[in-house]
């Protein structure tokens, strides 16, 4: 009965008759499905692995749920028109719930609050927070698209009682469109499957500025009836194309009006006079970026350990208990980055990059393919708490490099090891973990993290610890090998890297508020310090990252939500950060008639003054510059947002900040991401996400 009700409460209501042809589809070309999803009892007890939400977790959590249910314990419960939908990640067996709050955007937007973009939805982007990779081993170094790639560790596994559908679009200024299918059901009881894809199309603002991003994936998740068996797979895709202007030739000309109230008549350093078509099937670039990637996981595991049940009235819920964990996990991942200019312009290039003579397309490129194998035994100690377990790994992967000529390949052999312990009664949890690449091409890279977190109590709130100390090689566009090398060749004697964190987290959710710290420690730092050259910082240096999260109730429905980072890196390092980062959020807010959840209000979000990073549209990367300050006016935007059922709405002004009155009335007193890359003036969003059952 527990178990149901933590169900029942947690019902994500989302009615619907209709149905979509693109189902039909669906059921077709997976003809298992055709059985029929068979109704099932409301409760966790028929979800695999659901035990771990009220006491699994970690490398493998309790194995509730039963086997194959029986015609004649089948009943009505009134809910047949709603769902239950849960959805974990790989390598954690908790369960969460699908997010229904609406006081946020950036929850459904790829470019977190805390990011900046160059100017148009889809192009570069990179944190205003000092984050240096923590990863050991190869690394292709290409991260400025990061923000519109699915990685690893966010994609769902969903187990959900009926199937379900969610569409979602966003229409902003210039024709700017984002759409959104994600579908998911269960074949059987034990048995999920889901599909996602989204499309991004945004002409941009300025001249030559359009992006175009497609991505696919498809991911299965399998357990066996007795419970001994899963299997996790997925495939996905990134389609990604970005045009590229390097800029504002004139900055000048921002000031010019009316001559240039229209942004896209400021000519631009790359790209000539290309003509931007707002027809979101377009997707064509002339000058700019394209990084396409592809990723196949397949994990199968199969556990020793002890079977039990439990017997109510109606039903027999049988459980299963791993002991010992055997498990394979196959990666294939292939990667393509291209720069091409069909159009180029040589006084640009001569300009930023020395380049002289050049014929009237230009390119460089590198591709890689990635194929890794990981056997890993996992050990639970105590059969009564599935979140303590041992876990020891070793994987293989092969390296090969497609660059046109000389093509590389190598491998790696690394060693992995993890102990992880969530107390029973849930007031430590401890996790200590290391990588060692004992062999190959990055021998000597390695990760050790080290975390504690104590549940002080109710009142008193939680507080974690954690250490983390990374070697890693620089990543490889760092590299002579690496065409994006081209133009300093010769100057990569670079070490490895040595970079440590130690950081605590204070929660208090009574309170509703977080505090938190960060200190970096790091040495033999790489990085690009113009639009051509990378170079390495020998000077051991640090940077202190301070953060404080409080929600202010102010009264019945005003709410104040404030967030506020605070960064500082000792002199003469090779990073510029703002000083201080904030966003402020005041919203009214609340549950109105009987389906009606509405948070309306302005949204404030401000940075100091600092020599912001340039961009290096060849290379695709961002670089440090020490001669342009930037300062920049609160960037400010109204929003509404309102969710009926199973629909979320949302309308948003952006950018309310460049509205100005002189010389000329409108918003063109633009911000600026780069010192050449202005961000738009007003913005307006629509957008519309519903969810139903089918």
């Amino acid at each position: 009965m527990y178990v149901q009700k933590r169900a029942l409460a947690a019902r994500f209501f989302c009615r619907s008759s209709g149905r979509l042809p693109f189902i039909v589809l669906f059921l077709t070309l997976f003809t298992v499905t055709t059985q029929a999803q068979r109704p099932q009892r409301p409760g966790l007890q028929n979800i695999p692995g659901a035990g771990a939400l009220l006491g699994g977790g970690g490398g493998g959590g309790r194995s509730g749920g039963g086997g194959p249910f029986k015609d004649s314990l089948l009943h009505r419960t009134g809910m047949e028109d709603s769902a239950t939908i849960l959805y974990r990640y790989l390598d954690t067996s908790r369960f969460l719930f699908l997010d229904s709050s609406v006081n946020d955007f950036t929850k459904r937007w790829p470019i977190a609050w805390t990011s900046i973009f160059l100017g148009n939805t889809g192009s570069a982007s990179r944190s205003l927070l000092f984050s240096p990779r923590f990863q050991p081993g190869w690394d292709h170094g290409m991260h400025a698209y990061d923000a519109y790639t699915l990685q690893e560790n966010q994609v769902r596994f969903y187990n959900t009682t009926r199937p379900f559908t969610e569409l979602s679009y966003v229409l902003g200024s210039r024709a700017e469109q984002n759409i959104g299918v994600l579908h998911t059901q269960n074949i059987r009881y034990n048995w999920n499957f889901s599909f996602r894809y989204n499309l991004m199309n945004a002409p941009g603002i300025f001249r030559n500025q359009l992006t175009n991003h497609n991505n696919y994936l498809f991911n299965t998740w399998y357990t066996s009836p007795n419970r001994r068996y899963n299997a996790f797979f997925y495939a996905g895709a990134s389609r990604l194309a970005a045009s590229e202007n390097g800029g504002l030739r004139n900055l000048a000309l921002l000031d010019s009006v009316p001559s240039f109230s229209d942004r896209f008549n400021i000519p631009a350093n790359f790209g000539g006079n290309a003509f931007s078509s707002s027809n979101f099937l377009n997707n064509t670039v002339n000058t700019g970026n394209r990084y396409n990637t592809s990723s196949v996981l397949l994990r199968q595991s199969y556990d020793l350990g002890k079977k039990d049940s439990v017997v109510t009235d109606s039903a027999t819920t049988y459980l299963f208990y791993p002991r010992l964990r055997f498990q394979h996990t196959f990666r294939y991942n292939r990667y393509s980055f291209e720069y091409a200019d069909s159009r180029v312009d040589e006084e640009s290039y001569r300009r930023f990059y020395g380049l002289a003579g050049l014929p009237g397309t230009y390119g460089i490129r590198d591709a890689w393919q990635a194929v890794t194998h990981e056997a890993a035994v996992y050990q639970f100690p105590d059969i009564k708490n599935q979140l303590q377990f041992l876990k020891v790994a070793a994987g293989y992967q092969r390296l090969q490099a497609d660059f046109g000529l000389n093509e590389s390949a190598f491998t790696n052999l690394y060693v992995n090891g993890e102990y992880r312990n969530k107390t029973r009664n849930r007031k430590w949890d401890m996790e200590l973990t290391g990588t060692l690449f004992a062999a190959g091409a990055y021998a000597g890279d390695y990760q050790v993290l080290a975390s504690l977190k104590r549940v002080i109590g109710a009142r008193l709130g939680s507080l974690a610890l954690s250490f983390e100390n990374v070697n890693r090689t620089p990543s490889f566009v760092h590299d002579d090998r690496s065409n994006f090398k081209v133009f300093n060749r010769g100057n990569t004697n670079f070490g490895k890297e040595n970079s440590t964190r130690l950081s605590g987290v204070y929660e208090l959710p009574a309170q509703r508020l977080q505090l938190a710290a960060s200190y970096y420690l790091l040495s033999n730092f790489t990085y690009f310090k113009s639009f051509t050259e990378s170079v390495q910082e020998a000077t051991l240096f640090n940077v202190l990252q301070v953060q404080g999260q409080k929600q202010f109730r102010l009264n019945r429905y005003w709410n104040w939500y404030a967030e506020i980072f605070l960064q500082q890196a000792t002199a003469n390092a090779p990073v510029n950060l703002p000083l201080l980062l904030t966003r402020q959020r005041l919203a009214y807010e609340g549950r109105f008639f009987k389906n009606l959840n509405l948070s309306t209000g302005l949204e404030l979000r401000y940075h100091t003054p600092y020599k912001a990073d340039g961009y290096s549209p060849v290379l695709g990367q961002f670089f440090l510059q020490n001669d342009t300050l930037i300062r920049n006016r609160p960037d400010i935007a109204a929003f509404f947002h309102v969710r009926i059922r199973s629909w979320y709405l949302f309308v948003r002004g952006e950018n309310l900040n460049t509205l100005q009155f002189n010389p000329a009335f409108g918003f063109l007193r633009n911000n600026f991401a780069t010192p050449l890359q202005p961000t738009p003036g007003l913005f307006l969003r629509f957008g519309i996400y519903w969810g139903f059952v089918n």
